[in-house]
């Protein structure tokens, strides 16, 4: 049975993604920063029959909490087949580029792309023991310069330096993982799930959380002819899915 880590998975597009992996038959590791939390999210899986799912307190921003995570888990699994960094957070008010604080740009880094440095790094001894080693990036398309340099993107004046910054630079460390790996049986992708009814965004987005699953895994599952080091939204492009950095 392959197994998978999803991060930030108690909830919303984590809980769904964790949901759909283990309908395919994947044992996987559902990450909570508050294990109540977590557990409480395993057991309504099992009452859908889903048992192949285990919480695992799991705080992206926390060095030690990453290190006991991957103790954890190493115990439980010579190999993991699947990382998913999904845990991350919107980064609060204000976020315009003169008025957005210093603090907050460390709180939103700290989790979007730090957190994702952490748990890689942490996990990847284990990924590396896996015959088809999938890592896919939580993005989003608000993360691109590219389309936020352009006046007709339908995003354009959805502004937000704090958020988008990060995105940015969690899809550099996308391309520079997937550069590293690039002669390995690794695929790292960077995927935005689309805008999303979720508590992220106040419940304002129009996609459905079942399609924003399902646009992750997609990438958690690709062969070993599918990309590596790209970055894709099915929502702004839906013939391909990708989009320009």
């Amino acid at each position: 049975m392959k197994t998978a880590l999803v991060t930030g998975a108690n909830k919303s597009i984590g809980f769904e993604i964790t949901k759909q992996l283990a309908q395919k038959g994947i044992y996987v590791y559902l990450g909570s920063r508050n294990l109540e939390n977590g557990i409480e999210a395993v057991n309504k899986l099992k009452t859908e029959g889903i048992n192949n799912v285990e919480a695992i307190q799991l705080d992206v921003t926390n060095d030690e909490s990453v290190k006991e995570a991957r103790i954890m888990i190493g115990e439980k699994t010579k190999s993991l087949d699947i990382l998913i960094n999904n845990a991350g957070i919107y980064g609060g008010y204000p976020q315009a580029a003169l008025d957005a604080t210093v603090e907050q740009f460390k709180a939103t880094y700290d989790a979007n792309v730090y957190g994702v440095v952490r748990v890689t790094q942490a996990f990847i001894d284990l990924l590396k023991k896996s015959s088809e080693p999938r890592i896919v990036n939580v993005s989003s398309s608000q993360g691109s310069i590219t389309l936020h340099s352009d006046p007709s993107y339908k995003y354009y004046d959805y502004k937000g330096a704090v958020y988008l910054s990060s995105k940015a630079a969690l899809n550099m460390y996308t391309v520079v993982l997937a550069y590293e790996l690039k002669d390995t049986n690794f695929k790292v992708n960077a995927v935005c799930p689309g805008y999303t009814k979720t508590d992220f965004n106040g419940h304002r987005g129009p996609g459905t959380v079942e399609d924003a699953g399902k646009r992750i895994v997609k990438y958690a599952l690709i062969d070993k002819e599918g990309p590596t080091g790209k970055f894709f939204s099915e929502e702004n492009n839906p013939e391909t899915g990708e989009i320009p950095w």
